[in-house]
């Protein structure tokens, strides 16, 4: 029933993609999903995201 997506299902999607948010806004949009993505895993599996701890001046 399902089958792994091929070159020109993939060139449709990146061509949708650019058309909708422009070739500047992809690296912005990628890097989000990315981090969507590892926050989910890591919801998974139950870890705790690293603090940053900042210095007040």
């Amino acid at each position: 029933m399902f089958r792994s997506i091929g070159l020109p299902e993939l060139l449709v999607i990146l061509l949708v993609a650019v058309l909708l948010f422009g070739g500047k806004k992809i690296p912005e949009v990628a890097k989000g999903l990315g981090e969507g993505i590892r926050n989910f895993k890591n919801s998974l599996k139950g870890e705790e995201p690293p603090h940053d701890e900042k210095k007040q001046a």
